[in-house]
């Protein structure tokens, strides 16, 4: 199975970016893409215009977001990918945020880090400029 981890660092606090990554007018508001999600262990969510789907698996607040995470381009009796997303404030009101994709189909580890860089990131770091 393919993993990776990326990070980056952001110009708001790791509440801020907690909070919007698990509202469904913040999530769509700083990656441009229709989400549907919810603050609740336990809630399916989708993201992306219905690209990602999975469920929320852990939630500490402004910390971790632990979800099963999957994309349309997922075989059928693939399992979900695990993902986990870290957040830790620095100085001057910034964020590093962290995520650790695994449980990716061997081959898929390249192709999903280039998406969190170009579908999340690029849009997260004009939101929050």
């Amino acid at each position: 199975m393919d993993s990776f981890t990326v990070q980056e660092t952001f110009n708001t606090s790791a509440e801020q970016l907690y909070s919007n990554w698990l509202d469904s007018n913040g999530h769509a508001a700083m990656t441009g893409g229709d989400a549907e999600i919810y603050d609740q262990t336990g809630e399916m969510f989708t993201a992306w215009d219905d690209y990602i789907t999975g469920t929320n698996v852990e939630l500490i607040p402004d910390r971790k977001i632990v979800q099963k995470w999957r994309t349309v381009e997922f075989d059928d009796s693939a399992e979900d990918s695990d993902l986990t997303i870290e957040l830790e404030d620095l100085p001057d009101d910034r964020c590093r945020l962290t995520i650790i994709h695994s449980n990716l189909q061997p081959g898929d580890g390249e192709k999903y880090k280039q998406g969190w860089e170009d579908h999340y990131f690029v849009p997260m770091r004009d939101y929050f400029r």
